[in-house]
This record gives structure tokens, sequence and C-alpha cells, in this order.
């Protein structure tokens, strides 16, 4: 700090050194005593050190006051400092613009994002009404086609909803309900969703009653079973899924479907990745497990997922830790 000081104050060193030369030279030309010189350099050179000095100490607070709200990131413009003049009055004044013009364009996003959020969500609430309409209508026919249309409409709806989750998951109208909740309710809700499609497709499902309570919200812990059991479908050809609980309270879903390439399992999280066998597939969005990650971190549980050795993926979500939404 003390050099930049000086690289800043360089220009009035130069012109006291360039004075004072030029006192010597004339000295020296008149044949006038050289100490006359040298005592007011070192007269001048003592008031113009404390001067210097005492511009130093006000430099290098203001500079201390700069860093510390640059490193506590306050995004305002009243810390700005108070004891400037000339060009640095203009810099302060330049640097308010720009926040205010920072601070507009903030507002204009965050009105057209929520504008795009309500809009989006309206849609999605609006076009799930034709597909229950078309879902009960396939339901009462028995052909072939009529229940593959069906589970593919299944897959619209699930669509759908995940545009909705997708929007809202950041907005501040995020509508968490955080209470006590039979887990197997849960469970069953997502498990006869998708009862049609493990008939169909020959899969096995086992499942025996978890009788635990968790701490969560429904709607959303419901979306990520889904997600999983979801992908288990979509996922396996032959054998099934199977549903249980490790103790103390740690929901595990495990397929035999395809499964996940080992250097792949630790980024099957990350919002687009697919891995090796999704981009075979071409059936992966990479955006589920995504989305499952966030609200899991938005209820306060964690979800990871491991290879199963017999094949197939296993999925858990560790619900012994709770916390509040409403933070």
């Amino acid at each position: 700090m003390l050099w930049d000081y000086i690289r800043s104050r360089r220009i009035s060193v130069l012109a006291w050194a360039t004075v004072c030369a030029v006192f010597a030279v004339v000295f020296a030309l008149w044949s006038l005593p050289l100490k006359a010189v040298l005592y007011g350099a070192a007269v001048s050179g003592f008031f113009g050190l404390t001067a210097a000095a005492v511009d130093y100490i006000y430099y290098r607070r203001k500079r201390l006051r700069l860093k510390k709200l640059a490193d506590e990131i306050i995004y305002t413009a009243d810390g700005l400092p108070d004891r400037v003049y000339g060009v640095e009055e203009d810099y302060c004044a330049l640097v308010r613009i720009l926040y205010d013009n920072m601070r507009r364009a903030e507002d204009e996003a965050a009105e057209k994002l929520s504008e795009m959020t309500d809009y989006y969500t309206l849609w999605a609430h609006q076009i799930k009404t034709p597909i229950a309409a078309m879902g009960l209508i396939l339901q009462e026919g028995g052909g072939t086609h009529d229940r593959e249309l069906y589970d593919n409409l299944q897959k619209i709806e699930q669509y759908a909803e995940m545009v909705m989750c997708y929007l809202r998951l950041d907005s501040d109208s995020t509508d968490f309900v955080i209470k006590e909740y039979d887990l197997d309710n849960i469970v069953r809700q997502a498990v006869r969703k998708f009862s049609r499609q493990f008939i169909r497709k020959k899969l096995s499902l086992t499942y025996e009653p978890l009788e635990r309570t968790v701490i969560t919200d429904e709607k959303w812990l419901l979306f990520v079973i889904e997600q999983i059991i979801s992908n288990a479908v979509k996922y396996t050809k032959t054998g099934g899924a199977e549903i249980y609980c490790e103790e103390p309270l740690t929901l595990c879903i495990r397929d035999t479907g395809i499964g996940t390439a080992p250097e792949d399992l630790p980024r099957i999280f990350e919002k687009g990745y697919t891995g090796c066998n999704g981009r075979i597939d071409k059936k992966a969005s990479g955006i589920g497990l995504y989305l499952c990650k966030r609200i899991c971190g938005k209820l306060g549980h964690k979800i990871s997922a491991e290879s199963d050795p017999g094949g197939g993926l296993i999925l858990k979500i560790d619900m012994n830790t709770q916390k509040s939404c409403v933070e």
C-alpha cells in the first residue's frame, strides 16, 4: 500500500526534486553558497514529509475502508468514503450512477422473471385439465394402444409438473408446509401413480410398510419420490424395483435398470448431466435428479446414489435431519 501511495504521488515528488535541482544550478552559476540550497531543501523536505505522512494516513484509512466493503460484499453506494474531493468525487458519483442502474436492471429482471413464472405456472395448471380428461377417457378403454397412450399421457403430466417445480423452486411463493407426515402414505401415492407402468412392463415391485413418520413437505417430497420411481420404470427392462427403509430414517429405492457408470455417479445430480448410459438411451434430460437434489436441500434432507452390485441403482433419501423451510 505504501508503494502504491508513492506511485500515486510521484508527480509531486518529481516536482519537488526538480525545484531543488533548479535552485542548486542557479546557486552554482552565481557562485552562491551551496549550503543555503541544502538547508532550504532540508526544511522543505521535512515539512513535505510531514504533510505526506498525514496524507498517507488518510490514504491508508480510505483504502482499508474500501477493502473492507469489498470483502464483505456490501452492494450499497452508501458505504463510499465521505472525505472525497476533485476527481475522487467524480468517481464516487459515477459509482452511485452505476449502482442505481444495476439496481434498476435487477428490479426489471426480477419483475420479468415473476411475470414469466406466473405465466408458466398458470399454463401448467391449465394444461393439466385436458390431460386429466384424456386420462379418464383412456382409462375406460382396454386396448393395448389405450394403455400405451395413457402411460405417455402420464409422462406429459410429469413434465408439466417438472416445469412448475423448476419455476417455483426459487420463487418467494414456494408453498412449503412443514409438519409430520406418514411416510407410507406419501410412498403409496407415488406407487399407485406408476402401478400401471409396472404391470405393463412386467416389472416387480417389492414394498413393505415402512411404518415411519417424517417431518417434511408432502407435495415436494412426493415429487422427489415420483421422479426416482419414474426413472426406475423408465430405465428398467427386466427385474423391478424395491422400496425399503434403512435405520434410522433413510428411504431407499433400488432398481435393476441400466445403472450408472462409476465415473458418472458423482455427477448424476448436476443440472443437465445425463451420463454415458443416459446418452445411449436418448431419454434422459438431466433435470429430474437435479430438481430432486435441490428440493431435498430445501427440505433439509440428503439425497445420494449408489451403484447396486447386482446391477441398477440405489437412490437414498436421508431424512434424519430436517429444517424449517420458512428460514
